[in-house]
C-alpha cells in the first residue's frame, strides 16, 4: 500500500469523527451523514490537493474478510440466548419465511414491473437483487428504537431478525449467483439450490457452535491472562468466517460440495461466546469487551458506510438510465417488505406459545428496514463479468445491480431512518407505562430538591449573593411544585405504581450484587446464570408491565440448566459441584442478595431516593415480602445443611478461601492504585501473597 493509502484510511476516519459530531449536533442518523459525506468526497478528490482521498477504496476481500466479521460479532455478542428463545418462532418467521417471501416477490413482481417500462431485465437478476436487498441492516435501525424509546422486546425481535437474515440472504444470494453462472437445468438445480441452502444454515450453524465452544473453552484455561484473553476474543470472529471459508472449498461428499454459510457460523460462534464465554474472562477483561468491539464496529460501519457513498458517487452507469429502474425498486422493496412483514407476522402470532406482536409493531418493522453493509458486501462479490444470453445493455449486469440496491439504501437511509422517530410517536409505540411516567416526574422532584439544597450550599459558601439565591431557589421551588402536581395528577393507582418502581430498583440491586459475587468466586457459573436470568426476566416484566411468570425456577431448570449440562459434556467438562452443594450455594445466593435489598430498603428511608419511593405502604410492602422470602431462604439453607453438613462444610471452606484469595488481591490492587505502594513493592508484595 502507498502512503496515499494511508493518508486516505486515516483521512476517512478523521472525517467520520467531524460527521459524528454533526450527527450529535443536528440528530439527524449517523450513517445517514455517512453515506452523503462518502458522496461528498468525490467532488474533493478532483481538488489537487485532496486527490488522495479516494486512494482508499472498498474491495470485495476486505468488506467480506476485514469489515463483515467485526460487525456481525459486535452485534451478536451482546444478544442474549434467552431472549432469543422466549421470541425463538417469531425472529425464525422473520428471517427466513419473510426474507424468502420478500426474496421472491422483489424477483417476480419486479421482472414483470421493468418489461412493463421496456426494460428487458432477466429474471434470475431481479431474484439476485431481491436477496441482495432483503436484508435489513440493525446499525441505524437499533439506535434509533433506543432513542425514541421503542419497546425492549420489538427491539430484540428486529435485532434478532437483522442478525439472522444475514445469513439466509447469503445463502440465498450465493444459490442464485450460482445459478446464473452455471445455468438453469430444471428439478436437478432446483434441488440443488434446496440442498446447498440447507447445508449453508444447518453446517454454519453447527460449526459456529463447535467454535464458540471451542473459543469459550479457551477463554477459561487462560482466565487471568487478560492479554491472551483478549487476543482469543479477537481471533474468534475473523477465524470462525475464516475457517468456515476454507471447510466450504475443501469439503466434498460423495462428489458433492457441501457449502457452510461463514455469516451464520460466525453468528452462531458470537452468540456463543457471548452468553458462555463471557462468563469464563476476568472482570476486567469482560468490561472492557463491550468498549473494545463497540469502538470495532464504529471505526468499520464508518469506513463501510462513507466508501458506500463513494461507490455511488461514482458508478459507470449513467443517472438518467439509472434513475427510473431506481424509483420502481425503492417502491417495490417498500411493499415486498411490508407483504412479508405482515405475512410471517400474522403467521407467528397463530403460534401462541409466544406473546402476540401487535399491529403498530408490524407497521414499524415495516417502516423501519434499512438497509446498508451486507447488501454491499453481496453487491461486490458480484464477478465484474457476470453476464446472461439476453442481456444487452451497455453496463453490466454488477453495475445495474450495483445502482438500483445503492439507490434503494440511499432510500432507507435518507428517508426512512429520518422519518423512522415521528413513526414511533404516531403510532403511540414510546407511550410511557404508568411506573415510567411516576418514574419520570419523581426523578425531576428529586432533581430539583438536590438543585435546592446546592443552591443554599453555594450561598453558604458564599459563591452567590442573597438576591441570586432568593431568584434560583424561587424557580427550582416553583418547578419542584408544578411537577408534584403533575405526579398527582397521573398518579390514578399509587400503590401498584409505587410497588412496581420499587421492585425494579430491587432487581437491579441484586444483579449488581450477584454480579459482584461471582467476581469473588463464591458461586459458580451455572449458579450465576441462573440467578441472573431470573432475575432479568423479572426486571422486563416490570418494566413492561406484563405478569411475572407463574414458575420461574421450573421455567429456567427447563432449559438454561439442560444446556449447560449439554455443553458440560460435548466438551467433556467434569461437574465441580455435587447436587447438594449447587442447590445449597443457590439458597445462599439467594439469601446474599435478599439480605442486601432489605438493607437498601431500610436504608432509602433516610437517603434523597426517598423523594421516589415516597408511598409508606408500597414500601412496607415490600419489605415484608423480601423479609418472608428471606426466612423460607434460611429454612431452605437449613435444610440442605442438615442433610449434607460434611459436604456443605468442605463446600463454606473452599468457599471461604476463593473469597479471601480475592481480597487480597483487590486489597494490593488498591494500595497500588492509589500509590501507596510504587510499582517495585507491587511485584513483590504480589510474588509474597501468591506464595501464601
Amino acid at each position: 500500500m502507498t502512503i496515499d493509502v494511508y493518508l486516505s484510511i486515516f483521512t476517512l476516519m478523521f472525517f467520520s469523527l467531524g460527521i459524528n459530531l454533526l450527527a450529535l449536533k443536528t440528530r439527524i442518523p449517523y450513517t445517514v451523514l455517512l453515506v452523503i459525506g462518502g458522496s461528498l468526497l468525490i467532488p474533493l478528490s478532483k481538488v489537487k490537493l485532496f486527490s488522495f482521498v479516494t486512494s482508499f477504496q472498498l474491495t470485495p476481500e476486505s468488506l467480506f474478510f476485514v469489515f463483515l466479521p467485526i460487525l456481525i460479532f459486535e452485534s451478536a455478542y451482546n444478544i442474549k440466548i434467552r431472549n432469543i428463545m422466549e421470541n425463538k418462532f417469531a425472529i425464525s418467521m422473520l428471517a427466513i419465511v419473510g426474507l424468502l417471501i420478500s426474496t421472491f416477490l422483489i424477483g417476480f413482481i419486479g421482472h414483470w414491473c421493468f418489461g412493463l417500462l421496456g426494460y428487458d431485465v432477466p429474471l434470475l437478476v431481479t431474484l439476485l437483487f431481491g436477496a441482495i436487498i432483503s436484508a435489513t441492516d440493525p446499525v441505524a435501525v437499533l439506535s434509533l428504537f433506543k432513542e425514541y424509546g421503542a419497546p425492549h422486546r420489538l427491539t430484540l425481535i428486529f435485532e434478532g431478525e437483522s442478525l439472522f437474515n444475514d445469513g439466509t440472504a447469503f445463502a440465498v444470494f450465493l444459490v442464485f449467483l450460482g445459478i446464473i453462472q452455471h445455468g438453469f437445468h430444471g428439478t436437478e438445480t432446483i434441488l440443488e439450490g434446496v440442498f446447498s441452502f440447507s447445508t449453508m444454515i444447518l453446517g454454519g450453524g453447527f460449526f459456529g457452535l463447535f467454535m464458540g465452544l471451542l473459543f469459550s473453552k479457551l477463554i477459561e484455561w487462560v482466565k487471568g491472562n487478560e492479554h491472551l484473553e483478549i487476543t482469543l476474543t479477537l481471533l474468534v470472529a475473523h477465524f470462525t468466517f475464516l475457517l468456515t471459508e476454507v471447510l466450504s472449498e475443501k469439503l466434498i461428499i460423495y462428489d458433492h460440495p457441501i457449502h457452510l454459510s461463514s455469516i451464520i457460523a460466525t453468528l452462531t460462534s458470537s452468540i456463543v461466546l457471548g452468553n458462555f464465554g463471557r462468563y469464563k474472562m476476568s472482570p476486567g477483561v469482560e468490561e472492557y469487551m463491550e468498549k473494545f468491539w463497540s469502538y470495532f464496529a464504529f471505526l468499520a460501519n464508518s469506513l463501510v458506510f462513507i466508501l458506500m457513498g463513494l461507490l455511488f458517487a461514482s458508478l459507470s452507469i449513467s443517472i438518467h438510465v439509472a434513475i427510473f429502474p431506481i424509483m420502481l425498486t425503492i417502491v417495490l422493496v417498500a411493499v415486498a417488505r411490508a407483504i412479508s412483514i405482515y405475512l410471517s407476522i400474522g403467521m407467528a402470532n397463530l403460534n401462541k406459545s409466544e406473546e402476540d406482536i401487535p399491529m403498530s409493531w408490524q407497521h414499524l418493522l415495516s417502516w423501519g428496514s434499512l438497509r446498508g453493509a451486507i447488501a454491499v458486501v453481496m453487491v461486490m462479490l458480484i464477478p465484474n463479468d457476470l453476464s446472461l444470453p439476453n442481456w444487452n445493455y451497455d453496463f453490466s449486469i454488477k453495475e445495474f445491480i450495483t445502482a438500483i440496491t445503492i439507490g434503494s439504501i440511499y432510500f432507507t437511509l435518507l428517508i426512512k431512518a429520518t422519518t423512522i422517530g415521528k413513526v414511533i410517536r404516531w403510532l403511540k409505540i414510546d407511550a410511557l407505562f404508568p411506573h415510567e411516567e411516576i418514574g419520570f416526574y419523581k426523578s425531576q422532584a428529586l432533581i430539583y430538591q438536590t438543585l435546592k439544597a446546592k443552591t443554599l450550599q453555594l450561598s453558604e459558601h458564599k459563591d452567590i449573593n442573597p438576591e441570586q439565591y432568593q431568584t434560583l431557589t424561587s424557580k427550582y421551588h416553583t418547578l419542584y411544585q408544578k411537577v408534584c402536581q403533575q405526579c398527582q395528577d397521573q398518579n390514578k393507582d399509587p400503590s401498584h405504581v409505587a410497588e412496581s418502581m420499587i421492585l425494579i430498583y430491587t432487581l437491579a440491586v441484586q444483579k449488581s450484587e450477584l454480579k459482584e459475587i461471582f467476581r469473588r468466586d463464591e458461586i459458580n457459573e451455572s449458579i450465576y446464570k441462573r440467578n441472573l436470568s431470573i432475575l432479568e426476566t423479572q426486571s422486563e416484566r416490570v418494566e413492561q408491565d406484563r405478569p411475572q411468570l407463574e414458575s420461574l425456577n421450573t421455567y429456567f431448570d427447563n432449559w438454561i440448566n439442560k444446556l449447560d449440562r449439554f455443553i458440560h459434556r460435548i466438551l467433556f467438562l467434569p461437574d465441580n459441584l455435587h447436587e447438594s452443594q449447587e442447590q445449597y450455594l443457590y439458597y445462599r445466593t439467594q439469601y446474599k442478595l435478599i439480605d442486601k435489598v432489605l438493607k437498601e430498603l431500610e436504608s432509602i428511608k433516610r437517603s434523597p431516593l426517598i423523594e421516589i419511593f415516597d408511598d409508606p405502604h408500597a414500601l412496607q410492602n415490600a419489605t415484608k415480602i423480601y423479609q418472608a422470602l428471606k426466612d423460607k431462604t434460611i429454612q431452605q439453607m437449613k435444610h440442605e445443611l442438615l442433610s449434607n453438613k460434611d459436604l456443605l462444610d468442605d463446600l463454606n471452606e473452599q468457599s471461604a478461601t476463593a473469597l479471601l484469595n480475592i481480597t487480597k488481591t483487590d486489597t494490593l490492587k488498591e494500595l497500588h492504585e492509589n500509590e501507596i505502594i510504587s510499582n517495585k513493592l507491587f511485584i513483590l508484595l504480589k510474588k509474597e501473597i501468591d506464595s501464601i
